[in-house]
């Protein structure tokens, strides 16, 4: 199978979001400018490393960040593999279409919750050079409410297991969740080293911040002492007062992470129906830039790194 190579993005120096360590909320919205904020406590991750893209509302933005950032490290020469952890929808594997073999069974992460097969066994190649992906269906439901033994820590002791055999061969995982704080979710966020949160700017996800708030801060006090928040994604972002205090808001309940305004772009949304990332459908989309950006601050290229 040809593979295709996604590109790398050099535009221009205009185009980039200014980064800044800190926001003067006194400024009018009408001056606010889409800038990514950087804790002067942030520091870069490196490979390799377990991403959890969590919101419990639906149409955040989460699989386009899953699949956006997952385009941009791929990209720069690391393998990533993503993993479809969403029962409601499936829409990563619908558009990051897994490439089967003519032969033999198909597994599914629930293969995997179920011990039906091992994370490498459910994990299949996409068309894009450096993607691959664990897919999933309506039937991951089973485990919400059959709730196999070991389900929370299910995926890390997938990645445990390959981790201790040697066998891994991918730099990042990116684990777009399900829009709900389920048993699924609360396996993802075990499994991570950082939490993404995308929040669409509006006033239903600002109030649905503070469950997804909790969820996290529990999961970090019970389950996985070591996650944190990564980085909080402003989808859809255009300039107004509402957008401003959403930004203001998020740093102040998550300052240890970059928070990063993605611009509404019209090509993001076309992305999904061409079964291909907007980095690659699109690559000179303020879309595209703008998670390229966020990627390069969350987990540097290997240059960089």
């Amino acid at each position: 199978m040809d593979r295709i190579t996604l590109p790398s993005l050099d535009g221009p120096p205009g185009d980039r979001l200014e980064i800044v360590s800190a926001w003067d909320a006194s400024t009018p919205y009408q001056a606010w400018r889409p800038q990514i904020l950087v804790p002067s406590t942030f520091r870069p991750a490196t490979a390799p490393r377990v991403y959890a893209v969590v919101n419990q509302k639906g149409g955040a933005g989460k699989t386009t960040s899953a699949v956006e950032l997952a385009a941009a490290w791929a990209a720069e020469g690391y393998r990533v593999r993503v993993i479809d952890a969403d029962h409601q929808e499936a829409a990563l594997s619908v558009w990051l279409v897994p490439q089967y073999p003519d032969e033999g069974p198909r597994h599914s992460l629930r293969s995997v919750f179920f011990d039906e097969c091992t994370l490498a066994e459910a994990t299949y190649p996409t068309r894009f050079e450096g993607i691959d992906i664990v897919p999933s269906g309506v039937d991951l439901q089973r485990v919400e409410y059959e709730r196999p033994i070991g389900a929370e820590q299910a995926i890390a002791a997938a990645l445990a297991a390959e981790a201790e055999a040697g066998t891994s061969v991918h730099d990042v995982t990116v684990i777009d969740g399900a829009p709900s704080l389920g048993l699924v979710t609360v396996a993802a966020l075990a499994a991570s080293d950082e939490v993404l949160v995308p929040v669409k700017v509006g006033g239903l996800d600002m109030k649905g911040m503070q469950s997804l708030h909790r969820t996290i801060r529990t999961v970090q006090q019970k389950v996985n002492p070591k996650l944190r928040v990564g980085a909080v994604i402003l989808t859809a972002w255009d300039k107004s007062d509402f957008a401003r205090q959403l930004a203001v808001q998020v740093s102040t309940d998550y300052p240890e992470a970059i928070i990063v305004p993605i611009r509404r772009s019209i090509r993001a949304s076309e992305a999904p129906l061409a079964e291909a990332p907007v980095r690659s459908y699109a690559p000179r989309s303020t879309a595209a830039g703008d998670y390229g950006q966020a990627a390069g601050i969350i987990l540097p290229g290997r240059a960089a790194a």
